[in-house]
Protein backbone atom coordinates (compact mmCIF):
# COMPACT_ATOMS: atom_id res chain seq x y z
CA UNK A 1 0.00 0.00 0.00
CA UNK A 2 2.90 2.17 -0.59
CA UNK A 3 0.67 3.88 -3.16
CA UNK A 4 -1.29 5.95 -0.82
CA UNK A 5 1.91 7.66 0.81
CA UNK A 6 3.05 8.42 -2.78
CA UNK A 7 -0.51 9.89 -3.51
CA UNK A 8 -0.32 11.95 -0.54
CA UNK A 9 3.02 13.39 -1.67
CA UNK A 10 1.95 14.12 -5.15
CA UNK A 11 -0.94 16.30 -4.09
CA UNK A 12 1.32 18.01 -1.28
CA UNK A 13 4.02 18.82 -4.29
CA UNK A 14 1.53 19.98 -6.86
CA UNK A 15 -0.28 22.32 -4.27
CA UNK A 16 3.26 23.41 -3.17
CA UNK A 17 4.22 24.07 -6.90
CA UNK A 18 0.99 26.15 -7.47
CA UNK A 19 1.57 27.73 -4.40
CA UNK A 20 4.90 28.82 -4.89
CA UNK A 21 3.93 29.90 -8.29
CA UNK A 22 0.93 32.25 -8.01
CA UNK A 23 2.27 33.44 -4.55
CA UNK A 24 5.19 35.02 -6.25
CA UNK A 25 3.17 38.40 -6.73
CA UNK A 26 2.66 38.46 -2.76
CA UNK A 27 6.62 38.46 -2.36
CA UNK A 28 5.86 34.92 -0.48
CA UNK A 29 8.97 32.94 -0.79
CA UNK A 30 8.92 28.89 -1.20
CA UNK A 31 6.18 27.73 2.15
CA UNK A 32 6.19 31.09 3.52
CA UNK A 33 2.07 31.27 3.30
CA UNK A 34 2.10 28.37 5.37
CA UNK A 35 3.16 30.44 8.39
CA UNK A 36 1.69 33.60 7.40
CA UNK A 37 -2.09 31.58 7.41
CA UNK A 38 -1.38 30.14 10.66
CA UNK A 39 -0.35 33.65 12.21
CA UNK A 40 -3.47 34.97 10.01
CA UNK A 41 -6.07 31.89 11.68
CA UNK A 42 -4.33 32.17 15.50
CA UNK A 43 -3.12 35.82 15.99
CA UNK A 44 -1.03 35.99 18.96
CA UNK A 45 0.59 32.26 18.38
CA UNK A 46 4.46 31.45 19.56
CA UNK A 47 6.96 30.88 17.31
CA UNK A 48 7.44 27.11 19.13
CA UNK A 49 3.88 25.93 18.87
CA UNK A 50 3.76 27.53 14.86
CA UNK A 51 6.81 25.36 13.89
CA UNK A 52 4.80 22.35 16.28
CA UNK A 53 2.17 22.72 13.97
CA UNK A 54 3.45 23.49 10.59
CA UNK A 55 6.06 20.16 11.45
CA UNK A 56 8.85 22.09 10.66
CA UNK A 57 12.39 22.65 13.01
CA UNK A 58 12.82 25.35 14.92
CA UNK A 59 15.85 26.94 12.61
CA UNK A 60 13.27 26.54 9.68
CA UNK A 61 10.51 28.29 11.99
CA UNK A 62 12.60 31.11 12.52
CA UNK A 63 13.72 31.72 9.48
CA UNK A 64 10.75 31.78 7.51
CA UNK A 65 9.55 34.28 10.45
CA UNK A 66 12.23 36.64 10.21
CA UNK A 67 11.69 36.74 6.87
CA UNK A 68 7.67 37.64 7.39
CA UNK A 69 8.92 40.10 9.24
CA UNK A 70 11.71 41.84 7.38
CA UNK A 71 8.87 41.83 4.74
CA UNK A 72 6.48 43.21 6.81
CA UNK A 73 3.74 40.66 6.88
CA UNK A 74 4.06 40.30 10.77
CA UNK A 75 4.80 41.67 13.84
CA UNK A 76 6.16 40.02 16.76
CA UNK A 77 5.30 41.81 20.59
CA UNK A 78 6.44 40.69 23.93
CA UNK A 79 4.47 37.65 25.63
CA UNK A 80 3.69 39.83 29.00
CA UNK A 81 3.25 36.29 30.78
CA UNK A 82 6.53 34.54 29.68
CA UNK A 83 9.37 37.25 28.60
CA UNK A 84 11.69 34.81 26.93
CA UNK A 85 8.49 34.15 24.14
CA UNK A 86 7.30 36.55 21.44
CA UNK A 87 3.83 36.04 20.07
CA UNK A 88 2.86 36.78 16.23
CA UNK A 89 0.38 38.77 14.81
CA UNK A 90 0.02 40.09 11.22
CA UNK A 91 0.32 43.28 9.95
CA UNK A 92 -2.29 45.13 8.02
CA UNK A 93 -0.13 43.57 4.65
CA UNK A 94 -0.27 39.89 6.37
CA UNK A 95 -3.97 40.73 7.13
CA UNK A 96 -4.42 41.49 3.02
CA UNK A 97 -2.51 38.74 1.87
CA UNK A 98 -4.11 36.20 4.14
CA UNK A 99 -7.41 37.09 2.15
CA UNK A 100 -5.75 36.19 -1.32
CA UNK A 101 -4.18 33.41 0.73
CA UNK A 102 -7.78 31.99 1.71
CA UNK A 103 -9.45 32.52 -1.53
CA UNK A 104 -6.80 30.35 -3.22
CA UNK A 105 -7.02 28.16 -0.15
CA UNK A 106 -10.99 27.43 -1.17
CA UNK A 107 -10.49 27.12 -4.86
CA UNK A 108 -8.09 24.26 -4.08
CA UNK A 109 -10.32 23.08 -1.75
CA UNK A 110 -13.24 22.77 -4.24
CA UNK A 111 -10.82 21.24 -6.78
CA UNK A 112 -9.09 18.61 -4.81
CA UNK A 113 -12.25 17.66 -3.59
CA UNK A 114 -14.82 18.26 -6.81
CA UNK A 115 -16.90 14.61 -7.30
CA UNK A 116 -16.67 13.47 -3.11
CA UNK A 117 -19.59 13.81 -1.39
CA UNK A 118 -19.63 15.32 1.97
CA UNK A 119 -19.54 11.34 3.15
CA UNK A 120 -16.49 11.22 1.48
CA UNK A 121 -15.10 14.61 2.68
CA UNK A 122 -15.91 12.97 6.14
CA UNK A 123 -14.19 9.91 5.94
CA UNK A 124 -11.36 11.70 3.99
CA UNK A 125 -10.76 13.62 6.68
CA UNK A 126 -11.16 11.03 9.42
CA UNK A 127 -8.63 8.85 7.80
CA UNK A 128 -5.99 11.54 6.92
CA UNK A 129 -6.25 12.79 10.41
CA UNK A 130 -5.44 9.06 11.76
CA UNK A 131 -2.45 9.15 9.39
CA UNK A 132 -1.00 12.29 10.57
CA UNK A 133 -1.68 11.26 14.12
CA UNK A 134 0.25 7.99 13.68
CA UNK A 135 3.68 9.56 12.35
CA UNK A 136 3.31 12.59 14.46
CA UNK A 137 5.20 10.27 17.62
CA UNK A 138 7.92 9.68 14.89
CA UNK A 139 8.43 12.63 14.35
CA UNK A 140 8.56 13.87 18.05
CA UNK A 141 11.42 10.88 18.37
CA UNK A 142 12.99 11.90 15.68
CA UNK A 143 12.97 15.55 15.62
CA UNK A 144 14.42 15.11 19.27
CA UNK A 145 17.58 12.97 17.87
CA UNK A 146 16.33 9.24 18.27
CA UNK A 147 16.79 6.81 15.51
CA UNK A 148 13.80 4.81 14.10
CA UNK A 149 14.25 0.65 13.95
CA UNK A 150 13.14 -0.54 10.46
Amino acid sequence: MKEILREIGMIARAFDSISNIEFKELDLTKGQYLYLVRICEEPGIIQEKLAEMIKVDRTTAARAISKLEIQGFIEKKKDEDNKKNKKLYPSEKGREAYLFLKREADYSDQVALAGLSNKDKEALLKLLHKVRTNIEGDWEFVKKGGKRNY
